[in-house]
């Protein structure tokens, strides 16, 4: 079995030493749509987008912690792990979970250590939580949980793990967003670190099923969390504790995104769906928790 789970789950973490700047923490934003104008006859940029692109206001938006030092050691880090030998196009980022310890400072040095924490078997897939935990001086600042599946590789017997579906949420939404994706915004999204050719190379997503590149799921899930921050919690990224997501579909650039919100006691309950497909799911069972 190319998955060995009790090797995986008992191998040594990996640590490494992170650093960001401000200016990496301006190229996430901008690659997840800040900045720009929502209303298109105004040619100046709306003031309160200067908070995540003018280096004298900036904050950072929590899921900055998914890019930070380059996503390491992120996905690729988890799959050469002792126990995992697998074939890279049986894996699909399942979902992404992030819990915040303290807000992030603009720039800054940290080591980020990580390691699976979980093997699950699906049956038909294997499913392989891959957690970086990031600390500073002052302590830790975020963990990120990725969810990722192998498919192909269940089937042995092992704990099914829980289940990441939820129950819809119910009545009408507290608010409803539209977020246009630009037609480039993959090609500036990945000059946060993901460099995978799915997203920018014409040929290479057609030999992985797709018409055209998609767009990083990781960016979604950006442009999702500054939509729920912008829109109820008054552009306060603070207010964020924890971010989940589970990945139901793909967006592709120049499409527009319809992001759902309701209230409930310390969260929001979020879906995604891409307005041009009918509405087609693309991000689901998503929380933000919040104080």
């Amino acid at each position: 079995m190319p998955i060995d789970a009790a090797q995986a789950l008992a191998a040594e973490p990996r640590s490494g030493e992170i650093g960001w700047t401000a200016k990496d923490v301006q190229l996430y934003h901008l690659g997840i749509g800040a900045g720009a104008n929502p209303d298109k006859d105004s040619p100046a940029t709306d003031p309160d987008e200067l908070r995540y692109t003018l280096e004298t206001r900036l904050h950072v938006l929590p899921s900055f912690a998914t890019v930070a030092g380059g996503g390491k050691p992120g996905v690729t880090g988890g799959l050469s792990m002792p126990g995992v030998d697998v074939d890279l196009a049986r894996v699909l980022h399942g979902g992404q979970s992030l819990t915040l310890h303290r807000p992030l400072p603009v720039a800054g040095t940290a080591t980020a250590t990580g390691r699976i924490a979980a093997v699950y078997d699906k049956g038909k897939a294997a499913v392989l939580v891959m957690r970086t935990e990031v600390a500073d001086a002052d302590g830790p600042l975020w963990t990120n949980d990725a969810q990722i599946f192998v498919r192909g590789e269940g089937g042995w017997g092992g704990d099914r793990g829980p289940s990441a579906r939820l129950d819809p949420p119910t009545g009408d939404p507290d608010r409803t967003v539209d977020r246009p994706v630009r037609a480039d915004q993959a090609l500036l999204y990945r000059l946060s670190g993901d460099y995978n050719p799915l997203h920018a190379d014409p040929e290479f997503a057609k030999l992985a099923g797709f018409d055209k590149p998609i767009l990083h799921g990781l960016c979604t899930y950006g442009i999702t969390l500054k939509a729920v921050v912008d829109t109820l919690f008054g552009g306060d990224v603070t207010r964020v504790r924890g971010y989940s997501t589970r990945f139901a579909g793909v967006v592709f650039p120049g499409e527009t995104l319809r992001v759902r919100m309701w209230r409930e006691e310390g969260r929001v309950r979020v879906t995604v769906g891409a307005v041009e497909r009918g509405d087609a799911p693309v991000l689901a069972d998503t929380i933000v928790q919040h104080s």
